[in-house]
């Protein structure tokens, strides 16, 4: 049953299904707060317009909610298709949680604690979401958030573990001044392996192993091959809010230029006919982006959205004997490289430029420093429930770990200068 769990419940009086609750757990859970205050790309404080990682969730999930409307409708008369298509409530259980392991400061704070980590089995945000999910979560002892089995397999991005995925090569050791190449093998914790045995207990071993493999290739970290219906349905939803509505914050804060968007997403589409879905569209789209209308622009980033949700379709892959891990959702081809495009700009444009990258860099050097700090003193610096964790696991830092990886961009900046500015920090600071 997909709708089993670690630990049993007991139904609602009023006949709430499994997954209504697993989205209320999410939404409810403090680790869901805190998103509010955690950079999802620019730094929080620069404006009260764009993302932050909760209003990043949140899209995710009214995408994800979208996308299986439209399939449902799509497919309506193909009951096979329509009988494995998530409900509302469990698409956006899904989308609300896929981010609530990602630690203060972007992906640049991942990047710092899987430095910090990097020979006591790393860190990796969707590892940390999967870990609040069945462990850390505040609805149970033993079983974090205690949801559903299907709900874990929709957040379970990366089914491979840290120590199969991760090339050591690929780290260049220059020291934590430049800790670029340290970014995480995307996977889980060896230290969840029960949690993921438990997800994938429908899958007989050989399929397991399969659904586990991972692509390897020289230079890189293994990348794994396969995820669930619902996982890839979360992760296009996830693609179309970080291609079109970080597109739509980077318009609005000025950030990107009508030049820039004519050379590196217009002239593309233009010079490659039939390569990209956005050909016919692009036109009237750029014109709509860049005209400096609120409502305009907001039409085009609600065009380019539909387009990419209407360009999906959901497919069989003759893999696996269970439906759930057979069944993925795609886009089309076309679709996929315009989406891919406007990523690309994005990053080049805004997630890699020196404003950012200098804001992301103190970030991390932040967060490296509160690591150390702790580690190497831990009963003077944990908060008292981390400390006793941290002497019932046996002095283990993937606790210092979920620590500091649960803390907002505000606590972490706090914290800092309460530890090290001279000035700073009083018995009576609440942090």
């Amino acid at each position: 049953m997909w709708d089993e769990r670690i630990e049993s419940v007991g139904n609602d009086n009023f006949g709430r299904d499994q997954y209504a609750r697993d989205r209320a757990r999410v939404i409810h859970s403090a680790f869901f707060r805190r998103l509010q205050g955690k950079t999802q790309v620019l730094g929080l404080g620069e404006s009260d317009f764009y993302r932050t990682r909760l209003t990043h969730s949140l899209e995710v999930a009214q995408l994800g909610s979208g996308l299986v409307e439209f399939l449902n409708d799509k497919y309506k008369c193909d009951v096979e298709k329509i009988s494995l298509l998530p409900s509302k409530d469990l698409i956006e259980a899904v989308g609300l949680a896929h981010d609530i392991g990602h630690p203060p400061f972007g992906h640049g704070g991942e990047v710092a604690l899987n430095y910090s980590m990097r020979e006591s089995g790393g860190f990796e945000g969707n590892a940390q979401t999967l870990r609040i999910c069945t462990e850390l979560g505040e609805y149970s002892n033993s079983a974090g958030l205690n949801l559903t089995r299907r709900t874990l397999l929709g957040v379970l991005k990366y089914p491979a573990m840290y120590s199969e995925a991760v090339n050591a090569n690929v780290y260049n050791g220059l020291g934590r001044k430049n800790i670029d190449s340290y970014k995480s093998p995307k996977c889980i914790f060896d230290s969840d392996a029960a949690a993921l045995n438990w997800i994938l207990k429908d899958l007989d071993s050989t399929e397991r192993m399969l659904f586990c493999s991972l692509d390897k290739k020289e230079g890189k970290h293994g990348k794994t091959l396969y995820k669930s219906i619902d996982c890839s349905i979360m992760e296009i939803a996830d693609d179309i809010a970080y291609g079109v509505h970080d597109l739509e914050d980077a318009i609005a804060l000025g950030l990107v230029t009508a030049g820039s968007w004519g050379l590196e997403v217009v002239e593309p589409i233009r010079s490659s006919p039939g390569k990209y879905s956005l050909e016919l569209k692009i036109e009237a789209l750029t014109e709509d982006l860049f005209s400096g209308v609120n409502r305009r622009r907001k039409k085009a980033i609600g065009e380019l959205v539909n387009h990419f949700i209407t360009a999906s379709c959901l497919c069989k892959c003759n893999v696996f004997s269970v439906d759930m891990f057979d069944f993925s959702v795609f886009i089309s081809v076309e679709a996929r490289e315009s989406l891919d495009l406007l990523q690309r700009f994005i990053r080049k444009n805004v997630i890699s430029t020196p404003e950012v990258q200098t804001l992301e860099y103190k970030g991390q050097q932040m967060v490296m420093d509160l690591f150390d700090a702790i580690a190497n003193n831990p009963h003077r610096l944990l908060p008292i429930k981390y400390r006793e964790r941290y002497v019932e696991s046996n002095s283990s830092l993937r606790v210092i770990c979920d620590y500091l990886s649960g803390t907002t961009d505000d606590y972490a900046t706090r914290l800092y200068h309460k530890i090290f500015t001279p000035s700073s920090g009083s018995i009576f600071d609440r942090l």
